[in-house]
């Protein structure tokens, strides 16, 4: 891991505590968890615990149903916070009412009114053992509100009640998961081209249902992926959707092949570019200009640029700082509280962050997640 300045964070989110089923928590780095926190609050960085993420968010619904485990779960939150010093909590379900990973259990009927009534005692819980509001409480969030029988709830004014904040996580939008070539994080998404959600209308959906702007933290990618486009897109550089291999080319020297064992299929590449990869194999030689065959273009209706290779016809959407720049405005016009990047530990030489020009008191980093305040 290259070396970090925590001091350039607001927040930083150790990610991820998985949930046990008896409603403990287990965490892979916990050696290293006090001399960490201790880094951060000599930098005037608060430490967060992160819990759940993609492939730890299995055993949500059915912890949340039991009496026994719920109670477990909430004294072990509590205990662990205590424990290691810690400034807050982040709670990261993927999802509540939905199918994340393919072997989550989920309920489209109870999960979401389980889970605001367990945020409820969890901030009751918090208030009552370190004093009212003395602990964050925050929330990672897909693009869409909770989801009910009929899909996403119109209204989460209540959990807003008891959250800080909620840090939207408006990336992954795009993936090999999708037909076509497609933006991974897109500022307005294109009408009738590829997934028709955005950072503009994630914004919208949650403000929408009763969360208040300023109270969240908009998702920034440090990252971006690698789709094989079944033709040479640069005959047409103004079109950035082309129909794509249900197979991802492999990604950055990092990306390795994965199988997941929930869905019990093959091991293949994600296609994952971390964005020092990008930079330190040379696909870029600056922020801004790609090193030959590689060529960038600019999609001026998404607000994104993605790199293309004639000779192997691939496909890379990401986030430069052209990019970050623009959706951190959005931001500071919409009145969001900041910014969250995942992860800190993706940038190369602090290229993406020094790119910042709205933050003063918010960024969220982990090993993690960041949020960063837009003034």
């Amino acid at each position: 891991m290259p070396t970090l300045d925590f001091s350039k964070y607001t927040h930083v989110n150790f990610a991820f505590a998985i949930p046990t089923a008896s409603g403990g928590l287990s965490y892979d780095n916990q050696a290293a968890m006090p001399g960490i926190v201790t880094s951060l609050h000599a930098a005037g960085t608060k430490a967060i615990i992160s819990i759940g993420g993609w492939t730890g968010s299995g055993l949500f619904s059915t912890i949340l149903k039991s009496t026994t485990s719920r109670a477990a779960f909430l004294g072990n939150i509590v205990a662990y916070v205590k424990t290691y010093n810690l400034d807050g909590v982040d709670i990261d379900w993927e999802y509540p009412g939905r199918q994340g990973d393919s072997c989550n259990a989920y309920d489209a009927s109870s999960d979401t009114s389980n889970f605001l009534a367990f945020l409820q005692d969890l901030r009751s819980q918090l208030d009552s053992t370190f004093g009212s509001r003395n602990k964050l409480l925050t929330l990672a969030v897909r693009v869409e509100p909770f989801d009910g029988p009929g899909g996403p709830v119109s209204d989460v004014s209540a959990f807003a009640k008891v959250a800080d904040y909620a840090n939207l996580m408006t990336y992954d939008i795009a993936g090999v998961w999708n037909p076509t070539t497609s933006p991974n994080a897109p500022l307005q998404f294109a009408p009738g081209q590829g997934p028709q959600f955005s950072v503009a209308s994630a914004i919208d959906s949650w403000s929408g249902a009763g969360w208040p702007t300023s109270k969240m933290n908009l998702g920034i990618p440090f990252y971006g992926y690698a789709m094989a486009a079944t033709k040479n897109m640069l005959q047409t550089p103004s079109n950035m959707y082309a129909p794509i291999s249900a197979t991802a080319p492999q990604g950055d020297k990092d990306d390795v092949l994965y199988a997941d064992p929930c869905s019990g299929g093959p091991a293949v590449y994600s296609g994952s570019w971390q964005w020092k990869n990008l930079r330190g194999q040379a696909l870029l030689t600056s922020t801004g200009a790609a090193a030959l065959p590689w060529v960038r273009t600019w999609d001026s209706t998404t607000s994104t640029p993605w790199l293309f290779n004639p000779n192997t016809n691939t496909f890379i959407t990401y986030d430069d700082p052209q990019s970050i720049q623009l959706k951190v405005n959005y931001a500071a016009l919409k009145g969001l509280a900041g910014t969250m990047v995942w992860s800190m530990d993706m940038d190369y030489n602090d290229e993406l962050l020094s790119n910042y020009r709205y933050i003063a008191n918010f960024i969220v980093g982990a090993f993690f997640h960041y949020f960063g305040k837009c003034n």
